[in-house]
């Protein structure tokens, strides 16, 4: 809002993404901030195939796309000030980006899922991995959850989150979890960058569903709160 270039924070959804946090996005936007929501290949109608390796090469490709200096003066984007966020799977693939991506101001995990874990786990039992991608593939295109559950077994190890402290020990991040059986994933990974000498991560449990059904506005303001002090 106003006169730019604004810091910009790029939005991330989960697996399938019911929920886009469109009212997180408009609570940085009224905080000054410019926001980008997306829709990775193959889900809720956009072309191609889905896929997870999809996704990390989607999400760079956003910021390749909004860092470009012709895209950046139409948007009001300042290409030096851009942080992401994600929610659940989206919180795996902000993870995965900021990794690959050192020049963000930031990151923020809401609820991760690794899903990389996710696959070393289903290795031992691929019955229940398809069950539980069956589950969560609406509105995804060329998919089922046998094949999606094969990818993640395959890239289970290399997809780990526990994998990446040493690549975001110099990475300011904000790592917000729930009660929803996830914040162990979240743990494993912040263990693995203070073993790796990071010191640059705010770690907050709040009281809710994976949704953040009824704390919406909490949500809203620890993200901005974070926000403000990059």
């Amino acid at each position: 809002m106003g006169k730019g270039p604004h810091p910009t924070l790029v939005i991330l959804h989960g697996l399938p993404g019911n929920e886009k946090n469109l009212d997180l996005a408009q609570a940085v936007r009224r905080a000054g901030w410019n926001a980008v929501t997306f829709n990775y290949r193959g889900s809720w109608g956009s072309p191609g195939t889905f896929s997870f390796g999809g996704n990390l090469t989607d999400a760079r490709a956003v910021l390749a796309y909004i860092r470009d200096p012709a895209n950046a003066a139409k948007l009001g984007i300042d290409p030096r000030r851009i942080a992401i966020a994600g929610h659940s799977m989206g919180g795996w693939v902000t993870a995965e980006t900021a990794a690959v991506e050192p020049d963000l101001l930031g990151a923020v995990l809401i609820s991760a899922a690794d899903m990389g874990l996710r696959g070393v786990q289903g290795k031992y039992s691929p019955p229940a991995i398809t069950k539980a991608m069956d589950g969560n593939r609406e509105a995804l295109a060329g998919v089922s959850g046998e094949s999606m559950g094969a990818e993640l077994i395959a890239n289970g190890e290399a997809w780990r989150l526990d994998r990446l402290g040493p690549c975001l020990k110099d990475t300011r991040l904000l790592v917000l979890h729930s009660d929803d059986g996830l914040r162990p994933d979240a743990d494993r990974l912040i263990a693995a960058i203070h073993a790796a000498g990071g010191t640059k991560v705010q770690d907050v449990h709040v009281a809710t569903d994976h949704g953040w059904s009824d704390k919406r506005l909490t949500l809203q303001a620890l993200v901005i709160n974070w926000l403000a002090g990059l």
